[in-house]
């Protein structure tokens, strides 16, 4: 096996370059005569704009543009558009509803919907004096009631947000059997229900967006220079916006330092630098800030959910019933229907549930837009389903363990078809459970346990066992390029945004035609070079990116064939193609795929002597899953708690680079457990003001609040893939919330608690434990 074969830990490519400063980000961009931006921002939550003077700002030092929400209509600019629909689960059930689209525009005009809304765009020769003719633009407010929380907007009292949303309702969506449902809990011998919050976090990526417009007066196109996870997505919501043709808009990005979900969607100021580009006649070039950024990013998750459980009296799930009220933000978010909505069939996790029925409400309320976040929807519905079959154990005093191995799905029942509609095609859940405790220790947790209450500690174990649907639902296109040298150029429709795309498709092309990996160019990110592509996003890079890729390599391997006959001296069909090397059948005569391109090149001339471009549409999601272990140990005086251990066990199917994948793991682990202990985006209910709008005010995970985590794969291939991989950027997301919250409630059961909300802070610990002590008291 080589060093750069499938399965070998190559080290990252890209990181020489980022490590060394080499890396080029949004703001290390300066187009010639640019000019720069600034966004006034409303200060109020809900308000009328009564009158905005924007004369004094105009008249300032450098100033370009004043740009308000009025000129923004007189241009003619659409508002940023949701282009997704409600689903169907299972496919063919009963329509799921309308879907409310009210607009939200790149510039507020009448009316403010949240605190950090754009009321106008200052441009300027310089950024310091845009920023400071922001304090010259006099604007008369009426202030609105507010509305923050998701169920207090359905109130019938609650102010309005849109005429065109009625009750401040997006959508209404069920999916799944509400009469198989109905039926099977009316014959349960139990019902556990459960109320649980998905608190909303700030995604907080390392570099804060920013965009750099410029239009060409002579060809009418537009460029837009951004950070982004989805370029040939943008392209086509500002084709949308813009009112041109799609070949008039040209997306190129670069590095982008993380996106985790919020870097996929258009934004206001991606559209506000096009527009003043346009009419100036020069690039402009907007950076937001850090405090900017909490307060306008896309911001993830909150959502409240109820979930009933029916069981008969063997424990046997027979029916999940779940409810969600999702809270959309001030306006629908490009993809802000999709986290609420799209993933709710991992309310099936690793069960043999019968018939499912969950119902989504869409709500608007004053607050940021919420979008897709690392899971978007699956560590949603997981934590749901998870911390239900804790309760539901607890309640029937099982062992949470009986009642998991006595529900699981096992390899005989696959291929299975879920109660919403998935089809699971591979996998061996109870093999993962077991590898899982046993690595974790499990069979001496209760000598752990007793020796921590010796130190008047509380110790818990929690798990969460999971399996996600990943890709299926679209597709991805990839081109291959081999030159005179032998040397290939990749060109494919992702975008890297820190998970090593570089490293992983040449390690593919690489291992497949047996060159080296300096011998390898992988182009991304620029919609003019790559034609097509869906972009990064829901764990689809591998799956989707380099099954197109394996695609393109087969084709330029069998293009190559017939010369590689010729120079052989044989017959095509004795000829095979492996590690790199064409070899007739039976023999040891052979020729490096490098060789044959550059005999083609000989004969031809061409600098391109072979070339493929492949179209990959999966016929089946893949299953990706696993079982998270965690062990905490919580001081009862205190609340403070800390994670004593992590354990993993997953099944990613075939692994391409074992060290992308547990770097991948870990980030995902981490921002799960940030989720589950430390973050959460507080806004003052009466004011709609943002509380934790810096990094002051909320709390990021630190590497020392995290214990080494323990690792083992569990490989079974996917059917669905013609390279056998599953994705795994999502997984850890998907698996620690639930897993740590177990974890601590299994910790304070002996004093009673059923279950405690995310984020568990020393705080909300605390005060669990004395109001359950006062209980008992009374």
């Amino acid at each position: 096996m080589g060093e750069n074969a499938f399965g070998q830990s190559v080290r990252r490519l890209e990181d020489a370059k980022l490590l060394t400063g080499g890396g080029v980000f949004i703001d290390d961009r300066c187009l010639p005569d640019q000019c720069h931006g600034a966004v006034l921002r409303s200060p109020h939550a809900h308000a009328r704009i009564a009158r905005i003077d924007t004369s004094r700002a105009a008249a300032a030092p450098g100033v370009l543009a004043v740009l308000t929400g009025l000129d923004y209509l007189a241009d003619g600019l659409d508002p940023i558009a949701c282009g997704m629909n409600l689903p169907t689960f299972p496919p063919g059930s009963k329509a799921p509803g309308a879907l409310k689209r009210p607009p939200f525009p790149a510039l507020a005009h009448e009316r403010v919907r949240y605190v950090g809304d754009s009321v106008a765009f200052v441009v300027a020769e310089r950024v310091e004096q845009a920023r400071d003719a922001l304090e010259l633009i006099e604007v008369d407010y009426e202030p609105l009631a507010a509305v923050t929380d998701g169920p207090a907007a359905l109130a019938p009292d609650a102010p309005p947000l849109f005429a065109e949303a009625p009750g401040n309702v997006a959508f209404r969506w069920q999916g799944g059997d509400a009469e198989a449902v109905d039926a099977a809990f009316n014959r349960a011998h139990h019902v556990t229900r459960l109320e649980v919050v998905n608190n909303r976090i700030i995604m907080v990526a390392m570099e804060t967006r920013g965009a750099i417009g410029q239009f060409d007066a002579a060809t009418g196109r537009f460029t837009l220079y951004t950070a982004s996870q989805m370029p040939h997505g943008l392209k086509k919501s500002l084709k949308t916006v813009l009112h041109v043709e799609e070949k008039q808009v040209r997306v190129a990005v670069a590095d982008v330092g993380g996106g985790f979900g919020l870097k996929n969607s258009l934004y206001p100021e991606q559209v506000m630098v096009l527009w003043a580009a346009r009419r100036l006649g020069r690039p402009v070039k907007w950076v937001g800030e850090r405090g900017d950024a909490f307060l306008t990013d896309y911001h993830g998750r909150d959502n409240i959910w109820v979930g009933e459980l029916a069981l008969d009296r063997d424990g046997n799930f027979l029916a999940l019933r779940a409810s969600s009220i999702a809270n959309l933000g001030a306006y629908l978010a490009p993809r802000g229907m999709s986290s609420p909505v799209m993933n709710t069939p991992a309310l099936a996790g690793v069960y043999r549930t019968p018939a499912i029925h969950v119902t989504v409400t869409g709500v608007f309320t004053n607050t940021a837009p919420t979008d897709v976040y690392r899971g978007a929807g699956r560590p949603e519905a997981l934590y749901l389903l998870e911390r239900l079959v804790e309760v539901a154990a607890s309640e029937l005093k099982l062992d949470p363990l009986v009642l998991r191995r006595r529900n699981l799905i096992r390899p005989a029942d696959l291929p299975r078809r879920t109660p919403l509609g998935l089809l699971y095609d591979s996998g061996d859940f109870e093999a993962v459970l077991d590898q899982a405790l046993a690595r974790a220790g499990h069979g001496q947790f209760p000598a752990r346990r007793s020796e921590a209450a010796k130190r008047g500690r509380l110790r818990g174990f929690g798990l969460c066992h999971y399996v996600e649907r990943i890709a299926g639902g679209w597709s991805e296109d990839a081109e291959l390029r081999i030159d005179a040298d032998g040397r290939a150029t990749v060109l494919i429709g992702q975008m890297s945004n820190g998970q090593g795309h570089v490293t992983a498709y040449t390690q593919l092309v690489a291992d497949r035609l047996g060159l080296g990996l300096d011998e390898v160019t992988v182009i991304e990110g620029d919609t003019d070079l790559v034609a097509t592509g869906a972009g990064t996003g829901g764990s689809a890079s591998l799956v989707l990116g380099g099954a197109a890729l394996h695609g393109a390599l087969l084709d330029v391997v069998a293009q190559a064939t017939p010369e590689a006959a010729h120079a052989l001296e044989a017959a095509e069909a004795d000829v095979e193609f492996s590690e790199g090397h064409f070899r007739i059948v039976g023999t040891d005569r052979a020729l490096a795929f490098r060789q044959v391109a550059q005999s083609i090149a000989r004969k031809t001339g061409k600098s391109v002597v072979l070339a493929a471009q492949n179209h990959f549409q999966p016929t089946n999601h893949t299953y990706p899953n696993g079982c998270h272990v965690c062990e905490v140990e919580v001081d009862p005086d205190t609340g403070q708690f800390r994670i004593v251990g992590y354990t993993m066990v997953h099944d990613f199917g075939r692994i391409l680079n074992p060290m992308l994948l547990e770097g991948q793991l870990h980030g995902g682990i981490t921002q799960g457990l940030g989720q589950a202990a430390f973050e959460r985006v507080v806004y003052d209910g009466g004011s709609g003001q943002l509380l934790t709008g810096s990094l002051m005010d909320y709390c990021l995970p630190r590497a020392d609040d995290l214990p080494s985590f323990s690792f083992l794969s569990a490989e079974t291939a996917s059917p669905a893939s013609p390279i056998g991989v599953k994705g795994c950027g999502e997984a850890g997301c998907a698996g620690a919330p639930a897993a740590l919250i177990n974890a601590v409630v299994d910790a304070l059961a002996p004093l009673g608690i059923r279950h405690i909300d995310m984020p568990v802070t020393a705080e909300a610990l605390w005060r669990a434990i004395a109001e359950s002590a006062a209980r008992k008291a009374a």
